[in-house]
C-alpha cells in the first residue's frame, strides 16, 4: 500500500512494493551519514571547526534526496532536510522505529499517553499534544497518517525492514498536501537476500525475534520479514493485578517482477497485532515517590489488528518519461478494551504520477485519492482526499530552481446510527518554490516559501462526551526556510532558519473542552546538524533546534491566550553523539538528549503551577561482528533519569523513566 513516491538515487527491491524509486532510474545506492543535535554553545565552535579547519576543498560523499520525488544531492536541495541511514540504525542499538527517532533524530518523539506503539512527534514547535498531525508520514510513498485523532501506528513497522529515513522540514506540501505543514517524514524500506535471524532480550522481560528472507534473479524479487515483539513492562502491577505490557506480532512480504525491461510490476501484503496495556498519568507526588507505581487505576488496555495489500507498476515510455501507479488498501481495528470502544477503519489509496526526467528540466505531475472511514457504534465518519499536484525543478549551472503546486478537495460525511446525515467540503491549495545557489564546491545556500494546509481530523467534528461540534476551519500556514549547506571530505555541516505564520492552527480548548482554531500564530527558529568525521575511527555528530511558537491572537479564550507560547514546545533541544570504532569489528555509540523545559502541554496561559520537565537521556551502543555473527548490546537512559510528558498540573505520564539494557545477536545464512 502505497502513495507513489519513493526513495532518490537508491535501487532498492523494497520489501513491501520492490522497485526503482518512483520518477528516477535504477542507479547504485549511495550511503550517508547520520545527522544528530548539538548545544547551542558548541554551535559557534562546529561552524568555526567546518569554514576554518576543513574549508579546503576535498571530495564530498553524495546523498541525494527525493522527498518533492525530483531526485537531488542534499546539498543542491531548495528545501530542509535530514538523513538517516540504514548504517545510523545499526549502530544506534535502537530495538524499534519507537526507540530510534525519539533517540537519534531531531524530532521529539513521546508516548501518546504511555502508547509507545502510537508515538505523538513534534517537529519545528507545533506542540507536543496534536504536533504529530502536522507531519505527513508515509512508508515507500505510503501514506499512514490516520483520518482521527489516533497517531500513525509506528509499531507496525519492523526497524530491521528500513533502509532510509528521510526528515523533511517546512516543505513537502506539493507532494504529501494535508497535514504536511511541518514537514514529513519519508521512511524507505529495504530488500533481504538470503536467510538472517536476529533475536535480543533485555531488562523488563523485553524480547524481540526477527526472521527475515529474500531472494532474487533478473526478472523475480521476493522478500519478507516476520517479527515478535513483547515486554512485560516497566511499572508495577495495578489493582486489577495486571501489569503493564506489550505484545506486537508483524509480518510483511513483497514481490516484483520485470517481464519486460520497460515494466516493473509489484504487489506487497502485512498484517500486524498489537495488544498493550499502559500506564494512566500520575500526580506529581506520585511521580516523585515512584514514577513506576500504577496510582491507583487499572492500565488502559489497547488491542490492535491491521491488514494491508498494494499493488503497483512503473513503465518506461522512453528513455525520459515514466508512468507510475499504486493501488492499496488497509483495514484495521482499534479496540480500547477498558473503555468497550471498538473503532473499524477502512483506508484506499491511490496514486497515478507522470515523471519527465531530463538532464535539466524535471517534472512529476499526477492524481491522489485517500479514502478513509471509520466505524463504531454510533456513527461512521469518512474523509475522503482527491489531489492533482505538479512539482518541477530545474538546475542551470550551479543554480538549481524548483516550483510546484497542488490543487486539493477534502470530503467529509457523519452518518449517525439515528439522525440526519452531515456533509462538508474544502477546497484546499498548497504551493512551494525554492533556489539553491552553489558558492563553490564545499558551499551552497538555499530558500524555499511554501504554503501548506491541515484538514480537521474527523474527531475535530465532535464535542466531549458526545455530539457534533461542527466543521471547523482548515489551518493554512505559510513558511521561509533559508539555509546553508557547507560539505566536505571530512564535515556535513547543514544550517537552516525558518518563520511559519499560521492562520487557523487547530488545537483543542482545555477549558471550553472544544476543538477550534487559534485566530492567528507564529513560530520560528534556527536549526543545525554537524556530521564530523574526527578520525578513521572516531565520528562525532550534533543536532540542535531553538524553536519559538507564539500563540498571537486566539478569540475562544477572549484574548487569555494572547502573546503566550504555545504550550509543550521546548525552546532548545539537543542530541550529541559519538561512534567509536576500536577495531575491524567492534564499535560503540555514544549519544546524549537534552530538551528545555517547557509549559505543560495544556496550559495555554503559561500559568500552571507544574511546567513540562526537561528531558535528558544518555544512551550507549556496542555492537561486535565475527564473521556472519554480530552481537550487539545496549544501555538506554544510563544514569536513570526519571523523565515525564506532562498534560497540565498533577496530571503526568512517566516516560523513559527507567534504566534499560538489551543483548542479542543477529546472523546471516
Amino acid at each position: 500500500m502505497r502513495l507513489t513516491d519513493v526513495s532518490p538515487e537508491v535501487s532498492i527491491v523494497i520489501i513491501r512494493h520492490a522497485g526503482t524509486p518512483a520518477g528516477i532510474r535504477e542507479k547504485p545506492s549511495m550511503a550517508c551519514p547520520h545527522f544528530r543535535s548539538k548545544r547551542a554553545g558548541i554551535l559557534a565552535a562546529s561552524i568555526c571547526l567546518t569554514f576554518s579547519a576543513h574549508a579546503e576543498e576535498q571530495t564530498a560523499e553524495v546523498i541525494t534526496v527525493s522527498a518533492t520525488r525530483v531526485p537531488a544531492p542534499d546539498v543542491e536541495a531548495t528545501y530542509a532536510s535530514e538523513i538517516h541511514t540504514r548504517k545510523n540504525i545499526d549502530q544506534s542499538g535502537a530495538a524499534t522505529l519507537y526507540e530510534y527517532l525519539s533517540q537519534h533524530t531531531s524530532l521529539t518523539v513521546a508516548p501518546s499517553y504511555g502508547n509507545t506503539q502510537t508515538p505523538k512527534i513534534d517537529m519545528r514547535g507545533y506542540g507536543a499534544e496534536t504536533g504529530y498531525q502536522n507531519i505527513v508520514i508515509t512508508v515507500d510513498g505510503r501514506r499512514i497518517n490516520n483520518i482521527d485523532m489516533a497517531p500513525a501506528v509506528l509499531g507496525a513497522l519492523p526497524l530491521i525492514d528500513i533502509e532510509r529515513i528521510e526528515i523533511t522540514k517546512g516543505s513537502g506540501s506539493v507532494l504529501f498536501g494535508d497535514g504536511a505543514t511541518a514537514g514529513s517524514i519519508q521512511i524507505y524500506t529495504r530488500p533481504h537476500k538470503g536467510v538472517s535471524l536476529e533475536t535480543s532480550a533485555g531488562s523488563y522481560g523485553a524480547s524481540d525475534t526477527v526472521v527475515s528472507a529474500g531472494a532474487a534473479n533478473d526478472r523475480v524479487s521476493i522478500s519478507a520479514t516476520a517479527e515478535k515483539n513483547s515486554s512485560s513492562g516497566f511499572s508495577d502491577t495495578d489493582p486489577g493485578g495486571k501489569k503493564d505490557n506489550l505484545r506486537n506480532d508483524t509480518w510483511r512480504v513483497g514481490v516484483t517482477a520485470s517481464p519486460v525491461s520497460a515494466l516493473k510490476l509489484r504487489v506487497d501484503a502485512a498484517n500486524t497485532y498489537i495488544d498493550t496495556r499502559y500506564p494512566n498519568s500520575l500526580t506529581l507526588a506520585q511521580f516523585n515517590a515512584n514514577p513506576a507505581q500504577a496510582g491507583g487505576r487499572n492500565y488502559n488496555h489497547w488491542e490492535f489488528n491491521s491488514a494491508q495489500w498494494g499493488v503497483g507498476a512503473d513503465f518506461w515510455l522512453n528513455e525520459q518519461v515514466k508512468l507510475v501507479a499504486n493501488h492499496s488498501r488497509e483495514d484495521k481495528r482499534s479496540n480500547f478494551v477498558n473503555f468497550s470502544s471498538i473503532s473499524d477503519y477502512d483506508y484506499a489509496s491511490d496514486d497515478l504520477s507522470l515523471h519527465y526526467l531530463g538532464e535539466k528540466l524535471n517534472i512529476v505531475t499526477g492524481y491522489q485519492l485517500f479514502d478513509g472511514s471509520r466505524h463504531n457504534s454510533t456513527n461512521t465518519t469518512t474523509k475522503k482526499n482527491t489531489a492533482w499536484f505538479a512539482q518541477s525543478q530545474y538546475r542551470f549551472g550551479d543554480t538549481t530552481i524548483s516550483a510546484g503546486t497542488r490543487s486539493e478537495t477534502v470530503d467529509y460525511r457523519y452518518s449517525p446510527t439515528t439522525g440526519a446525515r452531515l456533509d462538508g467540503s474544502h477546497s484546499l491549495s498548497s504551493w512551494d518554490v525554492g533556489l539553491n545557489q552553489k558558492i563553490d564546491a564545499a558551499l551552497s545556500v538555499f530558500g524555499n516559501v511554501n504554503h501548506s494546509f491541515q484538514a480537521p481530523d474527523i474527531d475535530r467534528f465532535f464535542v466531549y462526551g458526545g455530539g457534533f461540534n461542527g466543521f471547523i476551519k482548515p489551518a493554512e500556514v505559510t513558511t521561509i526556510n533559508i539555509g546553508l549547506n557547507h560539505v566536505t571530505k571530512n564535515n556535513r555541516l547543514k544550517l537552516t532558519v525558518f518563520r511559519a505564520k499560521l492562520k487557523d492552527e487547530i488545537y483543542y480548548e482545555p477549558v471550553s473542552w472544544t476543538n477550534t482554531n487559534i485566530d492567528s500564530s507564529h513560530k520560528q527558529g534556527i536549526e543545525v546538524q554537524d556530521n564530523w568525521t574526527v578520525s578513521e575511527s572516531l565520528i562525532a555528530s550534533a543536532n540542535y533546534a531553538l524553536t519559538k511558537a507564539i500563540i498571537d491572537s486566539e478569540n475562544q479564550a477572549n484574548g487569555a491566550y494572547n502573546g503566550k507560547e504555545l504550550p509543550g514546545v521546548s525552546r532548545h533541544s539537543v542530541n550529541l553523539g559519538l561512534n567509536y570504532r576500536m577495531n575491524d569489528r567492534t564499535s560503540v555509540n555514544l549519544t546524549q538528549i537534552w530538551r528545555s523545559s517547557t509549559w505543560a502541554a495544556n496550559d495555554f496561559t503559561n500559568s500552571n503551577t507544574q511546567k513540562q520537565k526537561a528531558f535528558a537521556s544518555t544512551d550507549l551502543a556496542v555492537r561486535y561482528r565475527l564473521k556472519d555473527v554480530e552481537i550487539f548490546g545496549s544501555v538506554d537512559n544510563i544514569f536513570n533519569r526519571s523523565n515525564g510528558y506532562w498534560i497540565s498540573d498533577d496530571k503526568i505520564y512517566p516516560v523513559n523513566f527507567t534504566r534499560n539494557w538489551r543483548i542479542g545477536f543477529r546472523t546471516s545464512f
